[in-house]
């Protein structure tokens, strides 16, 4: 079996020998490989053994398992348009997909997501369409989700298959559903969420459903819906009860960024004993510990007061859930020559203190930047200068409207000194993007 794949893969400077066809081979008779997404998986375990490896060991796999030839500089999406594979699956999906509704990378997409099924979690998969019949549209929301708790407590090892059903169908109860829903749900086969079987959501196990919001998580969504009018958190929204979560989310992305992938030496062996002597790499996040966090907050007006909760919130939940250092200001309307370590702004920090820190810290100012003129003073913006100089990351979050800023003149000086966001979960990821991407230019 696969007695030309050493030489084809030489193609693409790819070392494979007999060695890796053994364990390829043993792979399969353990199990371990039941779809074309488990053997790329598998597979590349074997012949990647460095990330510059990536591109030509995709491009083989291609290349070898399913006649895909991706020239240099072409996107992936456009080889598989182009090809013969992808013209043969079209072919037998015909009359399930609603080809008006879909783009040709929409088409591209839907092919890989199913290239690129495994089932190494999967043990039992339900018929959709018998849990949609079941099901009703109209079900009253009552904030007590039965499956949920039951869901969060135990590995997703289950699928829901809804291939069966039409996209119209599934459209047309998502938005009965999405019109009774008004919380948030996890797991279950019903709401709009994240985990579970429900085939509308983010995160779970149901296969051909549609993916809202998220990152996606087993490759089998029919769809992809990137309006936000589909999703019940409202990512625009000013920071607020409901879309708190979201925005931890997107802080998370500093943590991500930190993260460095080593080998699990011990999870190594205990898995491979347990394979019968089939050791498969086992790879773990580790994250950077000293990630460093000042949040500089304006509470001293009665504009400020309404998000200033919400801010604290946040960031008190991103403190408990991910291990880093946080310290967190306050100032009234801007920063002159200090700030304060407690609400009340009694106790005094001078700004020579804070310079004095680690200067790769993530800074988070936020405010409204909304004052008069001439407290907007040079010794302020002077400060403001020196800040960004020493920490390379800062970002301004605003809770005030984006219509008004081009209106308001001190927000105009700031945000020229300070890259500003708005004070929501999409701001804070922009934010949070900018931050990473500073980091790659740091090191």
């Amino acid at each position: 079996m696969f007695t030309t794949l050493p030489e084809r893969f030489k193609q693409f400077h790819l070392h494979v020998d007999v060695r890796t066809l053994l364990l390829l081979q043993k792979s399969i008779d353990r199990s371990l490989v039941r779809t074309i997404g488990d053997l790329y998986n598998v597979l590349r375990t074997f012949v990647v053994k460095s990330p510059e490896l990536m591109g030509p060991y995709t491009r083989a796999f291609y290349d070898y398992f399913l006649s895909i030839d991706i020239r240099p500089g072409e996107a992936l999406h456009d080889a598989v348009l182009r090809s013969e594979t992808f013209q043969q699956w079209k072919e037998q999906h015909q009359g399930r997909l609603n080809e008006e509704d879909l783009t040709r990378e929409d088409m591209a997409s839907l092919f890989l997501d199913e290239v690129h099924m495994t089932h190494y979690d999967i043990q039992k998969i339900i018929d959709g369409r018998a849990l949609w019949e079941k099901d009703r549209g109209d079900m009253a929301d009552d904030d007590n989700d039965a499956e949920a708790g039951d869901q969060e407590k135990r590995p997703l090892d289950r699928m829901a298959d809804y291939s069966d059903l039409s996209l119209e169908e599934l459209m047309q109860r998502m938005k009965e559903v999405l019109e009774q829903q008004n919380s948030k749900h996890s797991g279950g086969s019903h709401w709009v969420g994240t985990g579970g079987i429900s085939p509308y959501g983010h995160g779970g196990a149901a296969k051909d459903g549609l993916r809202v919001g998220g990152s996606g998580g087993g490759k089998m969504a029919r769809k992809v819906m990137g309006d936000t009018n589909f999703f019940p958190v409202d990512l625009d929204a000013i920071l607020n009860d409901n879309n708190i979560d979201a925005a931890l989310a997107s802080l998370k992305g500093i943590m991500e960024e930190s993260a460095q992938e080593k080998l699990d030496v011990k999870q190594t062996i205990d898995k491979g004993l347990e394979r019968g002597g089939l050791f498969l790499p086992e790879i773990k996040n580790e994250t950077d510990e000293k990630l460093q966090v000042l949040l500089f907050i304006d509470n001293g007006g009665y504009s400020m007061h309404p998000y200033i909760k919400a801010v604290q919130t946040l960031f008190r939940k991103m403190k408990t859930r991910f291990a880093h250092d946080l310290e967190t200001y306050y100032f009234h309307n801007t920063i002159y020559g200090q700030v304060f370590s407690d609400p009340q702004r009694r106790k005094r920090v001078p700004i020579e203190r804070i310079l004095s820190k680690n200067p790769h810290y993530h800074v988070f100012f936020v405010g409204d930047a909304a004052m008069a003129p001439y407290e907007l003073s040079n010794q302020s913006l002077n400060t403001y200068v020196e800040m960004t100089r020493h920490f390379k990351k800062c970002a301004w979050l605003n809770p005030e409207p984006l219509k008004f800023w081009d209106h308001t003149l001190t927000i105009q000086i700031i945000k020229e000194i300070i890259p500003m966001e708005s004070l929501t979960p999409a701001g804070i990821e922009r934010a949070v993007l900018r931050m990473n991407k500073q980091r790659k230019t740091d090191y």
